[in-house]
């Protein structure tokens, strides 16, 4: 793949709110993560008896094969040129992995929503994080596949060209913005969109829109999926209104959202 993205990757981010990267970083760096990943469920890669829980959340990893694989030259190409060069800060760690194992139970966590971006009141609650019209703390949500992850593997599911509608939803609302839930309460009321799930080789990664809506959902395969979640965390906010037209891909998309 080439180092930069083109016309039409930087075009589908701002229509649909995404792009997928393949080779994003290596399969190696994939495998070295999952040894480490493995060895903190408790559970036997070998033996699906030790499966007993839909979901493992595992905490925040900064061991040497995460940060890589989060710092690879063709990332942050691309953090350039949807965030702008100097605006976002390089990722120290790969944050929390919801690591989903087959189950026929449900794994209550299913439900659509955006990732909030800075605390509010309760900063140990985050369903209490908030989330702006101007993004603070957040420049970009990600997805990294640190499995092959198929149709079956409980892929994220997302809503195409949702991040224009919660751009209208939060404008109102200013510089406070609304909570996790608030949001998420009010999504039911926008209107209906196509889906795509995250699927694809180890070393894939989904660069999303702050705004972008989507949701986990249950494992029917066979292989348990190994995904992170983190943010990519911006140095400012959005700025939607100045004096040149250099807007980023992220910015542009709002404006283009709030017909500005």
């Amino acid at each position: 793949m080439s180092a930069y993205l083109d016309t039409q990757q930087i075009n589908q981010f701002i229509s649909d709110g995404y792009i997928r990267l393949e080779n994003a970083f290596s399969p190696t760096l994939a495998a070295e993560a999952r040894a480490i990943l493995w060895k903190d469920t408790g559970c036997d890669p070998n033996d699906p008896a030790t499966w007993t829980n839909p979901v493992i959340r595992l905490g925040m990893y900064s061991q040497p094969p995460f940060v890589a694989a989060a710092n690879t030259p063709v990332l942050h190409n691309a953090f350039d040129q949807l965030v702008g060069r100097g605006r976002w800060i390089p990722c120290g760690s790969m944050g929390t992995f919801p690591v989903r194992f087959p189950s026929p139970n449900d794994p209550g966590d299913t439900g659509w929503h955006v990732d909030a971006s800075f605390p509010g009141l309760n900063p140990g609650n985050y369903f209490e994080w908030r989330i702006n019209v101007r993004s603070k703390g957040r420049a970009l949500l990600m997805l990294f596949l640190f499995s092959d992850v198929h149709e079956a593997d409980a892929p994220t599911r997302i809503r195409i060209g949702s991040h224009h509608d919660v751009a209208r939803l939060l404008q109102p609302v200013g510089d406070a913005g609304l909570s996790f839930t608030e949001l998420a309460d009010n999504l039911s009321t926008l209107p209906t969109h196509d889906e795509v799930v995250a699927t694809g080789k180890a070393g894939t990664v989904y660069l999303c829109h702050p705004f972008i809506v989507h949701a986990a959902q249950p494992h029917h395969g066979t292989t348990p999926r190994f995904l992170a979640q983190p943010p990519l965390v911006s140095r400012e906010e959005l700025i939607l209104q100045r004096g040149d037209i250099n807007y980023t891909p992220v910015e542009q998309a709002v404006r283009i959202a709030l017909a500005m």
